[in-house]
């Protein structure tokens, strides 16, 4: 098992070009949000942002529209609908919030019929693969699946314990052909070759709304242009030096994720240091 530690993160980071525009760091579509549960879709979509995508739109239901516009005025709008030209997007996020309805459960079945590149599933989108197991089976190749360990086992089977419980991430990332993000107290990222132990975060992140931010985060490196593998681990490691940073001005009780998500740009800095 790999550390990911900053040097190694500083090997996979790639700097911005001065001389880019907004078309260079892709187009993101986040499906994420409900009635109940906007909170997610803003979290997720803030934390995208953050890291460096070009573009994002977000699809919601077209009920909670306002939401997005008052709070994230730098994202555009999907409003949700049963038919939506995916071919635009360079990666898609989906998950945070959406429910586990038949109507979701749908959204995500059009979803693997209609788009064949990485997908980022996360939340409500795990849970609907667990009721419907075949689905999981239709993932794109290099798509990223970021379950926590309770979400892990409703998909996968019980385990006895993490060693086992990693084991079976890594000959499930190799049989689907995708990344598997184990999220946990160390979070674990494997492509069914590798497996990489983050070594950054605190439990801080113990809190509604972290899994959503790292979503966001996720789905940003992978719409700039790295490799599935390498923007999970950018994003794991970035999301846990955020937290730690963090802590400069909150506690672990205290802390809240929309401060990890403000701090993601001193977690930037401190990875673009070479000192």
């Amino acid at each position: 098992m790999v550390k990911l530690d900053l040097i190694k993160i500083q090997s996979i980071f790639e700097q911005r070009s001065p001389t880019s525009n907004k078309g260079n760091h892709g187009h993101a579509l986040i499906i994420a949000g409900s009635k109940t549960k906007m909170g997610a879709a803003i979290i997720c979509s803030k934390a995208c942002l953050r890291a460096g995508v070009g573009l994002l739109s977000v699809s919601i239901p077209p009920t909670e529209k306002n939401s997005i516009f008052i709070s994230i005025p730098e994202a555009m709008i999907e409003l949700r609908k049963p038919k939506i030209d995916y071919s635009k997007f360079t990666v898609i996020a989906i998950g945070p919030g959406i429910g586990v309805t038949i109507k979701s459960a749908l959204l995500v079945e059009t979803l693997l019929s209609t788009y064949s590149n990485p997908i980022v599933f996360d939340a409500d989108a795990l849970t609907i693969f667990s009721n419907i197991i075949e689905l999981v089976t239709k993932v794109p190749k290099r798509s990223i699946l970021t379950p926590h360990i309770k979400e892990f086992d409703r998909l996968f089977g019980v385990h006895n314990s993490a060693e086992e419980r990693i084991e079976k991430a890594k000959l499930k990332a190799k049989e689907l052909e995708c990344i598997i993000v184990l999220k946990n107290y160390q979070t674990i990222i494997t492509d069914g070759i590798q497996i990489v132990e983050n070594t950054t975060g605190n439990s801080g992140l113990a809190k509604g709304g972290s899994g959503d931010a790292l979503t966001g985060i996720i789905t940003s490196f992978l719409a700039q242009g790295y490799t599935s593998f390498h923007a999970a681990q950018l994003a794991v490691y970035l999301h846990g030096l955020a937290a730690d940073i963090t802590l400069e001005t909150q506690s672990e009780e205290s802390m809240l994720i929309t401060d990890v998500i403000e701090n993601l740009g001193k977690a930037f800095k401190k990875i673009e240091s070479k000192t």
